[in-house]
């Protein structure tokens, strides 16, 4: 484990040594230090296992190094990353690398210049950094419990699987420039995705649990949850192919965002030309029932950080309002190149995210935080069944993408688990896994919201970088297409 002292003492003296280069115009050197471990559930009630394996780590740090130089009349730009070396050999050497790699970019304004002061101090838990190997698999113990406890109450002992993770991330970052950024962060995350199944019933459930202290932390309540869920979906019906009014539950909701509407809500989207609301800053894209917006200073959400990886303080970014367009992410590079006198972004969405963490190899991307889906006039989530009256409820879906272009606005993803059939405003009968895709425009589900639920949870799906503070959303219209199931 490195210190945040051994990291701030690298990007400062750092900085000293790239402004007594004599080509140097500016600099900004970033340091970090991240562990992600991962203990995996795999259980078989009929088949000897383990239950629980052992904890995997995977450590990295280093420097990444950007350097504006002078070049005659021209100015280039040049990036140098060095890995598992914060000293001042390490700095040099990350130097070497942004001078043999410096180009001409004509898109590049500014290194970015910090703004107002940070809200969220001292955020992280000391617990989890230093959290032993043995609390970490008694982490894992504890979600298999939560399952195992819920089957044997409800008489199922046969014909049981049970798959997820519990994941660690510790993450520690310094940051110093020549225009006046002179920061850190550190930051934890737990989380836990737990998938139980009934194989000869052919249904499974999920459960997840977010935090970002071991104390609020709970991987049993996800492993029950998981087995609930699995136990209510036994004997699911099929439907046909048609249009039907829908609940999308929580992580539906989460699924869609992550890989189709934040995407596009992106400058980096815009820059390519690749979203379905390229030129529509200021004009209606959805229901007046929805906002979103990103906010990454929320006390106690998992995707809270203090600072970007650009040394920014982070904020609430608004996208949309009362069903409006009115903003984009962006980080300093795409906000310098595609601001004018009419419109500018505020870039608090410079991320360094990768191989989960803060990474010193790559320059900052456009990344979310945490993202809240609100709605207009809130309801129970009770209610969201009666808006429909008959219809589906969706509970989990997978595989969710865009088809002809992320610009094109259309999607696919297959219904997996959790549903249900809605009948007269209620729960009716389950649906059968695994035999009915979604096939739709993403501009259609937005512009065809009824209700939003008043209850959210923290929730993450697989590949995605932000979390969102997701509720349940009522939507008409939606084209479901019936598939084939498993042969029996």
């Amino acid at each position: 484990m490195i210190g945040l002292e051994t990291l701030r003492d690298c990007v400062r003296n750092g900085i000293d040594f790239v402004k007594k280069q004599k080509d140097v115009i500016d600099a900004e050197i970033f340091a970090s230090w991240n562990e992600h471990i991962t203990v995996r559930l795999n259980y078989t009630s009929d088949i000897p296992c383990n239950g629980v394996h052992e904890p995997k780590s995977t450590q990295f740090s280093g420097i990444g190094l950007f350097v504006v130089f002078k070049a005659g009349k021209e100015i280039k730009v040049g990036f140098g990353s060095v890995p598992h070396n914060v000293t001042a050999k390490g700095v040099v050497e990350a130097f070497q690398k942004a001078r043999k790699n410096k180009v001409c970019d004509p898109d590049f304004k500014s290194l970015p210049v910090s703004v107002g002061k940070p809200v969220l101090e001292n955020y992280h838990d000391p617990a989890v950094m230093e959290i032993s190997d043995e609390a970490i698999v008694d982490l894992g113990w504890r979600g298999l419990k939560g399952a195992l406890t819920e089957y044997s109450q409800k008489h199922f002992n046969k014909s049981i699987i049970i798959g997820g993770d519990i994941t660690i991330i510790k993450e520690r970052m310094a940051i110093a420039s020549t225009k006046g950024i002179d920061d850190f962060d550190e930051s934890t995350i737990l989380a836990t995705s737990i998938t139980s199944m009934i194989e000869r019933e052919s249904v499974k459930g999920t459960g997840w649990n977010t935090s970002t202290h071991l104390s609020g932390f709970d991987p049993e309540e996800a492993g029950r949850t998981s087995a609930e869920s699995a136990i209510k979906t036994i004997g699911g019906e099929r439907i046909s192919s048609g249009t039907y009014n829908v609940v999308f539950g929580r992580q539906p909701v989460t699924d869609l965002f992550t890989n189709i509407v934040i995407p596009a809500l992106s400058l980096s989207s815009v820059n390519s030309s690749d979203t379905p609301f390229l030129g529509m800053l200021g004009k209606k894209i959805a229901s007046e029932s929805l906002n979103v917006y990103d906010d990454g200073t929320i006390k106690g959400a998992v995707g809270s950080k203090k600072i970007s990886c650009e040394g920014i303080p982070t904020g609430r970014t608004d996208l949309i309002h009362n069903g409006f367009l009115v903003g984009f992410l962006a980080n300093n590079y795409l906000s310098g190149k595609l601001e004018n006198v009419f419109v500018s972004f505020s870039p608090r969405n410079g991320f360094r995210y990768h191989n989960g963490g803060r990474n010193h190899t790559i320059q900052p991307r456009i990344c979310p935080t945490n993202i809240v889906i609100e709605g207009k006039d809130e309801v129970p989530s009770q209610s969201l069944l009666s808006k429909i009256n008959n219809g589906v409820y969706i509970g989990r879906i997978w595989y969710t993408y865009p088809v002809n272009g992320l610009a094109a606005g259309d999607f696919t993803s297959t219904i997996i688990a959790d549903s249900y059939l809605v009948k007269g405003g209620k729960i009716d009968k389950p649906l059968k896994p695994n035999t009915v895709r979604i096939n739709n425009n993403i501009t259609d589900i937005l512009n065809n919201i009824i209700a939003v639920s008043k209850d959210k949870k923290q929730t993450i799906v697989w590949g995605g970088e932000e979390v969102v503070i997701a509720p349940e959303i009522a939507v008409q219209g939606v084209k479901l297409d019936g598939i084939s199931g498993f042969i029996s």
